[in-house]
């Protein structure tokens, strides 16, 4: 097997070790200037495209994409820069905070098209794909020097987009027609560096932007999991789990937060979800039977007291968003109502 082939698998096979970002940036200065980088676009449903790019235009990469980050990886080890796991705690200042790649499932996701898919991947072309559906930036950067490739992944707001059929260019004191299909602006800020199944967030903001991911919430949804499993029995499909199913369900991370899983016994949800006509199953032991994602968002809505029938009407409803009332001071319980909590 060649050189190429082997470096290609250990790229796709995860690494349990965590990676040095000090040690990266010391490393790639004297060779930055000689990186291979392919940038790639992906849209809102993390479709990846491939792109064609000029040479002119491909010189421009590393200062736009490398130095930024250089500078403050280089310039706070200098000062003191720590680097912490979200788990880990809240941001800080002189703080960088990575997470592991497993933990970002569309992330995962976005970089295994890459790394094992990529000669699928179609070349983006303005008349198909439309350029304001693109969600963000991936560059994949490769030296014959460094072992395994990184990536760096930005997020392309709408404002830095333009189609050609509704710009102007402005040109020599007047505005003229935009001679182009359409045309970007590279994000100037730091936001997302890959190492190995590291992700080093630069800004937080971002990183939940891109993925869904916000590691405060997540980490209280993964204790949130631990008690509902606790107190209730299940029965996943082979190969689904509690964590995979959640990863990346931004409503569900969002319902898991304020959860109390001893609120409530198994048969009485299950007796709940049969009056209500939720179509929920169990097994011959009575355990929940989950088959994906949306047998575990009817339990969770369950779990959650997102449904309820109309006393008035009779009528089934979702409940998307609840707001608590409580009693006026001095009206009956029947009779007023306040402002929620």
């Amino acid at each position: 097997m060649d050189e190429e082939a082997v470096s290609a698998i250990a790229d796709q096979e995860p690494s349990t070790e965590r990676t040095d970002v000090f040690l990266w940036a010391n490393n790639l200065v004297p060779i930055k200037e000689e990186l291979d980088i392919d940038l790639f676009l992906f849209n809102k449903n993390y479709v990846v495209y491939r792109t064609k790019v000029s040479k002119d235009l491909v010189r421009s990469f590393q200062p736009l994409l490398i130095d930024g980050l250089l500078e403050y990886v280089l310039q706070g080890a200098a000062e003191g820069l720590q680097v912490r796991d979200f788990e880990d705690g809240e941001a800080e200042e002189n703080v960088l905070q990575r997470t592991r790649l497993a933990n970002v499932q569309k992330a995962q996701e976005l970089l295994n098209w890459v790394k094992t898919q990529e000669s699928v991947i179609e070349n983006f072309v303005e008349e198909e794909h439309d350029l304001k559906r693109v969600k963000g930036v991936l560059a994949r950067c490769r030296h014959k020097d460094i072992p395994y490739p990184f990536y760096i992944i930005k997020l392309l707001p709408g404002s830095m987009v333009m189609k050609g059929a509704t710009s102007w260019m402005l040109r020599d004191g007047k505005f003229v027609p935009f001679d182009a299909e359409g045309s970007m602006r590279m994000p100037g800020d730091n936001q997302l560096l890959v190492l190995d199944q590291d992700i080093y967030a630069f800004s937080q903001t971002r990183l939940e932007q891109l993925f869904g991911y916000n590691a405060k919430k997540y980490g209280i949804a993964l204790k949130k999991m631990q008690e509902i499993q606790a107190n209730f029995t299940f029965n996943f499909d082979i190969g689904l789990s509690w964590e995979n199913l959640v990863q990346g369900q931004k409503s569900l991370v969002n319902k898991l937060q304020k959860i109390d899983a001893s609120a409530i016994k198994q048969s009485d949800l299950m007796d709940h979800a049969e009056d209500l006509g939720i179509n929920l199953m169990t097994d011959n032991d009575g355990a929940i039977i989950i088959m994906d994602v949306k047998d575990l968002t009817k339990f969770i809505n369950l779990l959650n007291d997102d449904y309820i029938e109309s006393p008035l009407t009779g009528r089934r409803y979702e409940i998307r968003s609840k707001k608590p009332l409580r009693v006026t001071e001095g009206a009956s319980e029947d009779m007023a109502f306040g402002a929620s909590e």
